[in-house]
Protein backbone atom coordinates (compact mmCIF):
# COMPACT_ATOMS: atom_id res chain seq x y z
CA UNK A 1 0.00 0.00 0.00
CA UNK A 2 1.26 3.63 -0.72
CA UNK A 3 2.58 5.66 2.28
CA UNK A 4 0.50 8.92 0.86
CA UNK A 5 -2.55 6.71 0.47
CA UNK A 6 -4.84 6.52 3.57
CA UNK A 7 -8.59 5.06 3.76
CA UNK A 8 -10.59 5.78 6.47
CA UNK A 9 -14.31 3.91 6.90
CA UNK A 10 -16.87 4.47 8.98
CA UNK A 11 -20.53 3.05 8.65
CA UNK A 12 -23.37 5.39 6.89
CA UNK A 13 -26.57 3.85 7.16
CA UNK A 14 -29.52 5.98 6.60
CA UNK A 15 -32.98 5.20 7.31
CA UNK A 16 -33.66 6.18 3.41
CA UNK A 17 -31.35 3.61 1.92
CA UNK A 18 -31.38 -0.56 2.26
CA UNK A 19 -27.72 -0.92 2.06
CA UNK A 20 -25.67 0.71 4.51
CA UNK A 21 -22.94 3.05 2.82
CA UNK A 22 -19.13 3.43 3.76
CA UNK A 23 -17.12 6.74 3.88
CA UNK A 24 -13.99 6.30 2.25
CA UNK A 25 -10.90 9.21 2.93
CA UNK A 26 -8.40 8.96 0.30
CA UNK A 27 -5.37 11.23 0.12
CA UNK A 28 -3.71 11.28 -3.01
CA UNK A 29 0.05 12.72 -3.13
CA UNK A 30 -0.72 16.34 -5.29
CA UNK A 31 0.70 14.74 -8.66
CA UNK A 32 -2.30 12.08 -8.73
CA UNK A 33 -4.73 14.75 -7.51
CA UNK A 34 -4.32 16.61 -10.23
CA UNK A 35 -4.23 13.94 -13.08
CA UNK A 36 -7.51 12.46 -11.47
CA UNK A 37 -8.90 16.98 -11.92
CA UNK A 38 -7.39 16.74 -15.45
CA UNK A 39 -9.59 13.49 -16.35
CA UNK A 40 -12.51 14.72 -14.41
CA UNK A 41 -12.74 17.70 -16.85
CA UNK A 42 -11.83 16.07 -19.82
CA UNK A 43 -14.75 13.27 -19.20
CA UNK A 44 -17.50 15.54 -17.31
CA UNK A 45 -17.68 13.33 -14.41
CA UNK A 46 -17.25 14.01 -10.92
CA UNK A 47 -14.24 12.30 -9.16
CA UNK A 48 -16.76 10.58 -7.33
CA UNK A 49 -18.31 9.14 -10.36
CA UNK A 50 -14.81 8.39 -11.62
CA UNK A 51 -13.65 6.14 -8.36
CA UNK A 52 -16.88 4.30 -8.37
CA UNK A 53 -16.62 3.65 -11.88
CA UNK A 54 -12.85 1.87 -11.28
CA UNK A 55 -14.01 0.12 -8.30
CA UNK A 56 -16.94 -1.53 -9.77
CA UNK A 57 -14.66 -2.67 -12.58
CA UNK A 58 -12.48 -4.64 -10.18
CA UNK A 59 -12.94 -8.77 -9.84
Amino acid sequence: MNKATALKFSHLATSNKKRALKRITLNLPSDEAQNLEKYCEQTGKSAIDVIRELIQALP
